[in-house]
């Protein structure tokens, strides 16, 4: 598989107690874990796939890690291919709320997927996926993201693997109501310098701005005095931290 691009815009949509939008635009990759793009020498500041930035082990790979993580889950990996949509860290920054990976048996299907995220607390979770045809799972809230948001609730995620488009969707569901929603929807560009040359150009420092305009967000909710919820202990999960 050759790597690919996606520039993206993303959307978060809060419901209640206090309604606020915001959408910004970023870039992706999407790659096979067992043959990560090489770029050209100038520009691999810009691209960095660091195990230290995803789940496990960071002097492993990320592909073991993942096998790894599987495991644990009771999940088999017989070798089948594994892609990922992420964001590489770009000049030492890196800014990754959810990660994505498609685990394949050798036959092509599709054992599960992985949808890993990460907190500005620096911690991260993985939730284990089975989704249906369509690319829609469901699971239960175990993290704390959002310091306006407890754990309690479940994630309705539509997580299908990028194809042309890029649609990825999910939604907070709490007391027969969806508090919260996010989506992030883009389209395919192969991976050529010129093109990696044109999203670091169009969207200097990714990880960068997206991280402060969430959290200009955030603060922006606080002074709506939008009440903060206390951050839980979280237990790092084998294979995950």
């Amino acid at each position: 598989m050759t790597a690919a691009l996606y520039p993206t815009t993303i959307r978060h949509i809060r419901r209640t107690p206090l309604q606020n939008e915001f959408t910004y635009r970023s870039y992706s990759w999407f790659v096979d874990l067992a043959d990560l793009p090489v770029l050209p020498r100038v520009l691999r500041p810009f691209a960095v796939f660091s195990a230290a930035d995803h789940l496990g082990d960071p002097e492993q790979s990320i592909r073991s890690n993942v096998a790894t993580y599987l495991a644990t889950q009771g999940i088999d990996d017989d070798g089948g291919r594994v892609t990922m949509l992420a964001s590489g860290r770009v000049l030492g920054h890196v800014f990754n709320p959810l990660s994505l990976f498609w685990c394949h048996r050798t036959d092509g299907s599709l054992a599960a997927v992985i949808a890993e995220v990460h907190n500005t607390y620096g911690e991260r979770h993985c939730y284990l996926l089975n989704p249906d045809e369509s690319g829609r799972a469901t699971t239960g809230k175990a993290f704390y993201v959002s310091p306006f948001n407890d754990v309690s609730g479940n994630y309705e995620m539509r997580v299908p693997e990028p194809a042309e488009r890029l649609k990825v969707a999910i939604t907070l569901h709490r007391d027969g109501q969806a508090p919260f929603i996010a989506t992030m929807a883009g389209h395919r560009l192969p991976a050529t310098t010129r093109n990696v040359v044109r999203m670091i150009t169009a969207i200097p420092v990714a990880p960068l701005r997206a991280a402060a305009q969430i959290r200009w967000q955030g603060v922006k909710l606080w002074m709506r005095r939008l009440p903060v919820r206390t951050r839980p202990h979280h237990e790092s999960q084998e294979a995950v931290r």
